[in-house]
């Protein structure tokens, strides 16, 4: 009860400018909570994809499918997605048609990277906006310390006091501040890995799309014939 009567005491001195810093705090901490869980699930799911497609041969219309389902509503979803619904044409023109296949996953990468960072903003402005209104709000603190001198028979500690809660806005502030700059150098590090982890899906898909077959799904070469310089099939290589 006393650290709230504190608090409340330290918000009017202020003339409510900490009352402002309590609600985009709040708004900071929802941001982050949102970015936090979408940016570590993609992070994690999407290393999942490119281990699976990486460890897989040719991909089938139903690979692609599965892959959907299991990223749905993720950034790899949307690539796999265009992936599936190109199936078809890709191998029905062959490169020249893959040609124009991977323009389209490139289009998408670009779509898709925008949502990435959405309201990352909001922690741009807080970044900035907290210590200017902290700083507001200890000048006003000063206004209402210093006060106190025009009263007859004041006392210094009384100054001093008023000084002291009146920097409580500042520091306010500033806290808000730093968590605001960390989250914000982070997600912008995750959103660069996930950028990074779709351009990889897109080789992958590629690779695996083409049509022709994958080297592993031909027959296994021993360690003799490689040395030697000979394929599975005994032909040797020139």
């Amino acid at each position: 009860m006393v650290v709230l009567q504190y608090i409340v005491h330290l918000a009017n001195y202020s003339d409510g400018v900490l009352y402002v810093l309590a609600l985009v705090m709040m708004l900071e901490i929802a941001v982050i909570i949102d970015r936090l869980w979408f940016l570590r699930r993609g992070l994690r799911k999407g290393k999942e994809v490119i281990q699976d497609i990486s460890r897989r041969g040719k991909m089938q219309r139903d690979d692609l499918k599965e892959i959907v389902d299991r990223c749905a509503g993720l950034p790899e979803a949307r690539l796999v997605e265009v992936a599936q619904r190109y199936f078809g044409l890709i191998h029905h023109y062959g490169s020249a048609r893959g040609e124009a296949f991977a323009n389209r996953l490139d289009e998408t990468i670009f779509l898709i990277t925008p949502t990435l960072d959405k309201r990352l903003w909001l922690l741009d402005t807080i970044v900035t906006l907290a210590p200017l209104l902290g700083l507001f709000g200890t000048i006003i603190g000063m206004f209402h310390a210093f006060s106190i001198l025009a009263l007859p028979g004041h006392a210094p500690t009384s100054v001093t006091a008023g000084v002291a809660d009146a920097l409580i806005a500042t520091a306010t502030g500033l806290f808000i501040a730093m968590v605001g700059l960390i989250s914000f150098n982070a997600f912008n590090n995750a959103i660069e890995k996930i950028v990074y982890q779709l351009e990889s899906l897109k080789i992958l898909l590629l690779n695996r799309m083409d049509g022709a077959p994958v080297w592993p799904e031909t027959g296994s070469v021993t360690q003799a014939q490689a040395q030697e310089g000979r394929p599975a099939d005994g032909r040797v290589m020139i």
